[in-house]
C-alpha cells in the first residue's frame, strides 16, 4: 500500500516514480530505526498553479518552521496567525514545505525508507530534485526506497501543497443531493476532512501541508513487514494469530522469530513457524485468559505483545506491538434492534463525539490524549466516536482507549456528501485509505464498530432524493467486505444514521437523534420517540466557564448577542436559527424565564441558567435511556470537546475544562447510579442501576421536601442489586403511605417542590443521587439558603472543599480560579454537606466563592488550616447531619 494520485490519473501515473521506488505495504509497527524528521523545516507561500519543480525564487521567503506541521499551526506557532484574528485562505494558495537533512549512515545491506505518514491535500514530493510521488489523498501514507537518491550530507526534501480552491472551481458533474454544512459541494471529489472547509461549526484552519509524522528509517533483513495479529477468544482461553513476512529472511538466515504476550509477570510464548519464503505464522493460546472489558463493565486487560527475531549469526531484534486484549463484540440488528454485546453481556453504549484536540494541527501529545480519553471515562463514558467528519486518529488515542476501557465507534472519513464512488481512481483511492486504516486498526480490543460513513445515507433522504440513491454500494458492499476480510472482530455499519423506513428514523438502527435538542421536541421525546441507538445526540450551545469566556475575542465583556459570540456559535450553514436558540428553548422550558429578557435585564445570570439548562435536558434524556424497559441501547452526544473557545457543543471547552453538562453527564452515566423519572399518574419511578461485575449490597432512602427545608416523607429500603443488572421500583415502595410525588393528579398545592432519591452502600457511604422538581426548577424562591463553605489544603495541587446548607440549594457552583472541582453545578438538600476536590497548579491558594441560582448570597472561599465546623446551633452527633424541620 502507499500512493494514491490524481483523481483522473491511473494508479501507475507516479511522476517518473517507479514501483520499486514506493512501498505499496506499509509498516504500522514502528520499526526499531525509524527516525522523525522534525526539525530544519522551512515554509513557504506561492501563488495558486506555479511550476512543479521548484517555488518561484527558490532562496527567498522561506520561513523557518518549528516543526512539519500543517500551515495553520506552523503560522501560529510563529505568532503570525491566531484563530482571534482575520481569516486566512489556506486553500487558495500553494505553500511549500523544505527539509534539509542529511543522511542517516546505513550499515551493508540495509535499506533506507523515507515515509510520509498523511500529507493534506494535493501533494507533489521531491527529493533532490528528483520526483518522488504525488499524492490527492490526506488519510494515505506513503513509503519511498530512497537510499539510491540520498547524499551523505545536504538532501533537500521539498513537499508542495497544492492550491485546493483552483481545483474545487473546476467544472465537474454536480451531486444528486446538497449537502448544507460545506460551503462548496465539490470537496466530495477529494479526500480530505472537513475540519476547518465546514463554516457553521469549525474554525477556520483546513488543513494542508504534513499533518502526521515524516520520518527515515534504516531496514535491516530483520526488518517485519505486512505483520497482522488477530486475538479472539474460544471458550475460556484466549487464541492470538499472528502472521507476518520478512523479506530478508531468506534462505538459512532466521534462527527463530517469537511471539511472546505478558501480564502480570506471566510471560506466554510462541514461536512461529516458516509457512512460505520469508513468511512466519503462528497461532499463540493462553488458557483462562483475562478478558477485555468496557471500564463501566469489568476491567480492561491487556497483554503486552512482543516480537523477538533471532537471526542465524546470533543477532536479535525486538518489535514492541500494540498491546493485545480478548473480547469478543457481536451485534444484534435484527428487526430494528441495534445491541452491542461484549463478551456475550449487553453494553448500554453512552459517550461522545471525539474532536481532534488541536484543531489546527490535528495532533496532540501521548499524555494530553491520554487525559481526554480518561476525562471522557470519569464521566461514565464507556464509547467514543470518531466521526466521518474529522480525521483518522493518532495510534495514541487507540492505545488509550485500550488502557482505559473505551470502546471506539470508528467511521472512515466520509460525511454527508454525494462522493462519486463510481469514478474509478476514486475508488481506488478511497479503497486504498480503507485497506490502510484496517491493516493498522484491525487488531485493537476497543475498536467495536466500524461504520462506512458519516449521514450520507440521510442527508440524502432529507434533501428529498429518490430511495434508491440512499444507499450506495461503495458503503453497502465494498467496504463491508474490506472490513470483513481485515478486521472480523468489529461488526460494520454502512451509516451513522441507517435502518427502518428512512434512515434516521430514531426507532430503529442508528440515527442521529436530535428530538430533545435542535427540533426542540419536549424532554419526553426522548421517550416516546422509541430511540434505539443515537450515534450523535443532544446537541446545544453549551455555554462554558468564565475562562473559556475570556479566551475569546473580547473576553468577558462579549454578550451572547454580539458578533464575536456568533461567529462561534454552530449552527447549520443558511438556517435561521443557532444552538444558541436551542439552548434559550430548553432555559424557558425548564426554568419558566423568558430568555430574551433576563439576558437583557441580568446576562450573568442568563449564562448560569444556560450553562444548566443544557446539562438537565442531557440528565433527563439519559435517565429516559437508561432506565430498564427502555428500547435505547446506546447514546452520543456530538461533542466531547469544543475545537475553540465559546459556546460550541462541547461537553467540555477547548483546553479541556468541563463544562456544566459535563458534570451533570458524569451523574447520569456512572456504572453504579440511581436514577428518577416522572411517570405520570404513575408516580415517581426510581431506577438502580450496576453495571459493575460485582453484586452490590445497597441502601436507597427518599426524602420529600417543601418549602426549602421541610421534611414531608421519608423512607428506606435494603437490596441486592446483582452484577450488571436494572431494576425499576416506584418511590411508593419507599414509603408507608401514598404521595402524589409527581404532583399528577393535583389535588390542591405541591406536597412537596423536591424529591431526593439516595443511593448508598452498607457503611453510608453516598454512591449516587437523584433530585426530583414537581414544580419546575424555576419554582424556588431567591432567599438566603445559608450556604457555608470552607476549603483546606491537602497537597501541592489538592484541596478539599467541604460546603453545607441549611435550605435547599440548586445549581450549586463552584467558581475558584486556578481549581477545577471534581463535581460542580449539583443540588444539595436541607442540611447536607458535599465534599469536592479540587485539582489546580502546585503552591495556588484556593479563593473564590460558591453559588446556587436560589440563593440570593454566594458564599465567599479562602484556605483555612482547619477543617470546616459548623455555628454551634448547627452541630449534630457524628456522622449525622443536623436535624431538618419537620413538617
Amino acid at each position: 500500500m502507499g500512493v494514491v494520485l490524481h483523481l483522473h490519473e491511473p494508479l501507475t501515473t507516479i511522476l517518473g516514480a517507479t514501483s520499486d521506488d514506493v512501498g505499496w505495504q506499509l509498516q504500522f509497527v514502528r520499526g526499531p530505526h525509524r527516525t522523525l524528521l522534525r526539525e530544519n523545516w522551512s515554509l513557504r507561500a506561492a501563488p495558486a498553479g506555479g511550476p512543479a519543480a521548484a517555488p518561484p525564487d527558490p532562496q527567498s521567503g522561506w520561513l523557518p518552521i518549528a516543526s512539519a506541521l500543517p500551515v495553520a499551526a506552523a503560522l501560529r506557532e510563529r505568532g503570525e496567525w491566531s484563530l482571534d484574528g482575520p481569516p486566512t485562505a489556506f486553500d487558495a494558495q500553494d505553500w511549500w514545505y523544505r527539509l534539509r537533512f542529511d543522511a542517516p549512515r546505513a550499515q551493508r545491506g540495509e535499506q533506507i525508507v523515507l515515509g510520509f505518514d498523511g500529507l493534506a491535500t494535493l501533494a507533489e514530493v521531491t527529493l533532490n530534485g528528483q520526483p518522488l510521488f504525488a499524492s490527492d489523498n490526506m488519510f494515505v501514507a506513503h513509503e519511498c526506497d530512497v537510499g539510491a537518491r540520498l547524499r551523505p550530507a545536504g538532501n533537500e526534501l521539498l513537499i508542495r501543497c497544492r492550491a485546493l480552491e483552483p481545483e474545487l472551481a473546476r467544472r465537474r458533474p454536480r451531486p444528486r443531493w446538497r449537502t448544507p454544512m460545506v460551503a462548496h459541494q465539490q470537496l466530495r471529489w477529494f479526500r480530505t476532512t472537513l475540519l476547518g472547509r465546514t463554516p457553521g461549526w469549525s474554525p477556520p484552519a483546513p488543513a494542508v501541508g504534513p499533518w502526521r509524522d515524516v520520518w527515515l528509517e534504516r531496514r535491516d533483513r530483520l526488518h517485519v513487514d505486512n505483520l497482522r495479529t488477530e486475538a479472539f477468544v474460544e471458550g475460556t482461553t484466549g487464541v492470538v494469530r499472528c502472521r507476518l513476512e520478512m523479506p530478508g529472511a531468506g534462505g538459512d538466515a532466521m534462527h527463530s522469530v517469537t511471539l511472546e504476550l505478558e501480564r502480570g509477570g506471566h510471560v506466554h510464548v510462541q514461536r512461529l513457524s516458516p509457512c512460505a519464503a520469508g513468511q512466519f505464522a503462528g497461532e499463540l493460546k493462553v488458557p483462562n485468559a483475562a478478558l477485555w472489558w468496557p471500564h463501566t463493565h469489568g476491567e480492561p486487560c491487556l497483554y503486552q505483545a512482543a516480537l523477538r527475531i533471532r537471526a542465524a549469526d546470533g543477532s536479535e531484534s525486538r518489535w514492541e506491538l500494540p498491546a493485545i486484549g480478548f473480547r469478543t463484540v457481536e451485534l444484534d440488528s435484527a428487526g430494528g434492534e441495534f445491541q452491542l454485546r461484549v463478551n456475550g453481556v449487553p453494553v448500554f453504549c453512552r459517550g461522545a463525539c471525539w474532536t481532534p484536540l488541536d484543531a489546527a494541527s490535528l495532533r496532540s501529545s501521548a499524555q494530553a490524549c491520554r487525559d481526554a480519553v480518561a476525562q471522557a471515562g470519569a464521566a461514565g463514558m464507556n464509547m467514543l466516536r470518531v466521526a466521518g467528519t474529522t480525521v483518522y486518529e493518532e495510534d495514541h488515542f487507540y492505545d488509550a482507549c485500550d488502557e482505559l476501557g473505551l470502546l471506539v465507534w470508528q467511521e472512515f472519513m466520509f460525511a454527508s456528501m454525494d462522493y462519486p464512488a463510481g469514478d474509478p481512481a476514486f475508488a481506488a483511492s478511497a479503497v486504498l485509505e480503507a485497506r490502510q486504516q484496517l491493516q493498522r486498526l484491525h487488531a485493537r480490543p476497543c475498536l467495536a464498530v466500524l461504520c462506512g460513513n458519516s449521514e450520507v445515507q440521510q442527508q440524502a433522504a432529507m434533501w428529498g432524493a429518490p430511495r434508491e440513491q440512499w444507499r450506495s454500494a461503495f458503503f453497502e458492499e465494498t467496504l463491508a467486505q474490506l472490513c470483513a476480510e481485515h478486521a472480523p472482530s468489529a461488526p460494520y455499519w454502512p451509516s451513522s444514521a441507517h435502518g427502518g423506513a428512512f434512515p434516521h428514523q430514531a426507532d430503529a438502527g442508528t440515527t442521529s437523534y436530535y428530538g430533545v435538542g435542535a427540533y426542540l421536541r419536549p424532554l419526553h421525546d426522548a421517550r416516546r420517540s422509541g430511540l434505539r441507538f443515537a450515534t450523535e445526540c443532544l446537541a446545544f450551545a453549551n455555554i462554558p466557564g468564565e475562562r473559556a469566556l475570556e479566551r475569546m475575542p473580547g473576553g468577558l465583556a462579549t454578550r451572547v448577542h454580539h458578533p464575536a459570540w456568533k461567529a462561534r456559535s454552530p449552527r447549520d450553514l443558511g438556517a435561521g436559527w443557532d444552538f444558541d436558540d436551542v439552548r434559550d428553548h430548553y432555559l424557558r422550558t425548564l426554568f419558566g424565564v423568558d430568555p430574551q429578557q433576563l439576558r437583557y435585564a441580568d446576562h450573568e445570570r442568563y449564562l448560569a441558567l444556560g450553562r444548566m439548562a443544557t446539562g438537565e435536558a442531557m440528565a433527563a434524556a439519559f435517565a429516559e435511556w437508561r432506565r430498564p424497559a427502555s428500547a435505547c441501547r446506546g447514546a452520543l452526544v456530538l461533542w466531547l470537546r469544543d475545537l475553540w473557545a465559546g459556546a460550541g457543543w462541547g461537553v467540555v471547552d477547548e483546553s479541556g475544562a468541563p463544562k456544566a453538562c459535563y458534570h451533570y453527564l458524569k451523574r447520569a452515566l456512572r456504572p453504579l447510579a440511581v436514577l428518577l423519572t416522572d411517570e405520570g399518574g404513575n408516580g415517581l419511578a426510581v431506577h438502580v442501576i450496576n453495571e459493575t461485575a460485582q453484586d452490590r449490597q445497597l441502601e436507597l432512602e427518599l426524602i420529600a421536601w417543601r418549602d426549602g427545608d421541610v421534611q414531608v416523607a421519608r423512607g428506606e429500603l435494603s437490596l441486592l442489586a446483582q452484577a450488571r443488572s436494572a431494576r425499576t421500583l416506584s418511590c411508593i415502595d419507599l414509603l408507608p403511605h401514598f404521595m402524589d410525588l409527581s404532583y399528577a393528579y393535583r389535588f390542591g398545592p405541591l406536597p412537596c417542590d423536591a424529591v431526593v432519591v439516595t443511593l448508598r452502600d452498607p457503611l453510608g457511604v453516598q454512591l449516587a443521587q437523584a433530585f426530583h422538581f414537581p414544580g419546575g426548577l424555576g419554582a424556588q424562591p431567591r432567599i438566603d439558603v445559608g450556604l457555608r463553605a470552607s476549603v483546606s489544603v491537602t497537597g501541592e495541587r489538592t484541596a478539599q472543599l467541604l460546603i453545607a446548607t441549611d435550605r435547599l440549594a440548586q445549581g450549586v457552583h463552584i467558581d475558584i480560579p486556578g481549581f477545577e472541582p471534581e463535581d460542580d453545578y449539583f443540588h444539595l438538600a436541607p442540611g447536607a454537606e458535599a465534599h469536592v476536590t479540587l485539582r489546580g497548579a502546585a503552591g495556588a491558594a484556593p479563593s473564590g466563592a460558591v453559588h446556587a441560582i436560589n440563593s440570593s448570597r454566594s458564599t465567599r472561599v479562602a484556605p483555612e488550616p482547619r477543617p470546616f465546623v459548623p455555628e454551634p446551633s448547627q452541630v449534630a452527633p457524628a456522622g449525622e447531619i443536623p436535624a431538618p424541620r419537620l413538617a
